[in-house]
Protein backbone atom coordinates (compact mmCIF):
# COMPACT_ATOMS: atom_id res chain seq x y z
CA UNK A 1 0.00 0.00 0.00
CA UNK A 2 1.71 3.30 -1.30
CA UNK A 3 -0.31 5.77 0.43
CA UNK A 4 -0.02 4.42 4.14
CA UNK A 5 -0.21 7.81 6.04
CA UNK A 6 0.02 10.51 3.68
CA UNK A 7 -2.37 11.60 0.84
CA UNK A 8 -2.84 10.63 -2.09
CA UNK A 9 -2.00 12.26 -5.02
CA UNK A 10 -5.21 12.56 -7.28
CA UNK A 11 -3.79 15.59 -9.27
CA UNK A 12 -0.51 14.68 -10.41
CA UNK A 13 -2.52 11.24 -11.12
CA UNK A 14 -4.97 13.04 -13.80
CA UNK A 15 -1.66 15.12 -14.86
CA UNK A 16 0.12 11.94 -16.03
CA UNK A 17 -2.66 10.00 -17.08
CA UNK A 18 -4.95 12.56 -18.87
CA UNK A 19 -2.97 12.90 -22.29
CA UNK A 20 -1.45 15.39 -24.27
CA UNK A 21 -4.11 17.57 -26.25
CA UNK A 22 -3.61 15.08 -29.63
CA UNK A 23 -3.99 12.05 -27.18
CA UNK A 24 -7.66 13.46 -26.33
CA UNK A 25 -8.61 14.47 -29.88
CA UNK A 26 -8.07 10.77 -30.76
CA UNK A 27 -9.81 9.38 -27.67
CA UNK A 28 -12.74 11.88 -28.80
CA UNK A 29 -12.51 10.35 -32.17
CA UNK A 30 -13.19 7.07 -30.86
CA UNK A 31 -15.20 7.55 -28.68
CA UNK A 32 -17.39 9.15 -31.40
CA UNK A 33 -17.49 6.01 -33.07
CA UNK A 34 -18.92 3.73 -30.48
CA UNK A 35 -21.63 5.91 -29.83
CA UNK A 36 -22.73 6.33 -33.97
CA UNK A 37 -23.00 2.20 -33.22
CA UNK A 38 -24.93 2.08 -30.09
CA UNK A 39 -27.34 4.14 -31.57
CA UNK A 40 -28.05 1.97 -34.95
CA UNK A 41 -28.13 -0.89 -32.18
CA UNK A 42 -25.13 -2.74 -33.32
CA UNK A 43 -22.97 -2.31 -30.23
CA UNK A 44 -23.91 -2.46 -26.67
CA UNK A 45 -22.37 -1.80 -23.55
CA UNK A 46 -20.83 -4.44 -21.71
CA UNK A 47 -21.00 -6.80 -25.02
CA UNK A 48 -16.88 -7.45 -25.13
CA UNK A 49 -17.00 -5.71 -28.60
CA UNK A 50 -14.64 -3.08 -30.39
CA UNK A 51 -15.83 -0.33 -32.95
CA UNK A 52 -12.63 -0.88 -35.37
CA UNK A 53 -11.79 2.02 -37.90
CA UNK A 54 -10.75 -0.08 -41.04
CA UNK A 55 -8.05 2.63 -41.81
CA UNK A 56 -6.67 3.72 -38.31
CA UNK A 57 -6.87 7.10 -37.13
CA UNK A 58 -2.87 6.85 -36.76
CA UNK A 59 -2.62 6.64 -40.68
CA UNK A 60 -5.04 8.92 -41.54
CA UNK A 61 -8.70 7.30 -40.95
CA UNK A 62 -11.87 9.27 -40.15
CA UNK A 63 -14.31 8.10 -38.05
CA UNK A 64 -17.45 8.02 -40.71
CA UNK A 65 -19.62 5.20 -41.02
CA UNK A 66 -18.31 3.52 -44.09
CA UNK A 67 -14.76 3.32 -42.02
CA UNK A 68 -16.04 1.59 -39.22
CA UNK A 69 -16.67 -2.48 -38.24
CA UNK A 70 -17.49 -4.54 -34.73
CA UNK A 71 -14.93 -6.69 -33.95
CA UNK A 72 -14.48 -8.74 -30.68
CA UNK A 73 -12.09 -6.74 -28.04
CA UNK A 74 -9.39 -9.50 -28.44
CA UNK A 75 -9.30 -9.64 -32.46
CA UNK A 76 -9.13 -5.68 -32.24
CA UNK A 77 -6.71 -5.41 -29.92
CA UNK A 78 -4.22 -7.93 -31.27
CA UNK A 79 -2.51 -5.79 -34.26
CA UNK A 80 0.94 -5.91 -34.78
CA UNK A 81 2.26 -2.69 -33.52
CA UNK A 82 4.75 -0.25 -33.92
CA UNK A 83 7.40 1.30 -30.73
CA UNK A 84 5.13 4.13 -30.38
CA UNK A 85 1.98 2.13 -30.17
CA UNK A 86 0.80 2.72 -33.84
CA UNK A 87 -1.01 -0.07 -36.20
CA UNK A 88 1.64 -1.12 -38.71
Amino acid sequence: MPYVNKPRPYKKEYEQLGGTTAEKKKRAQRNKARRMLEREGIVHKGDGKDVDHKKPLSKGGTTVRSNLKVKSASANRSYKRNSDHSVK
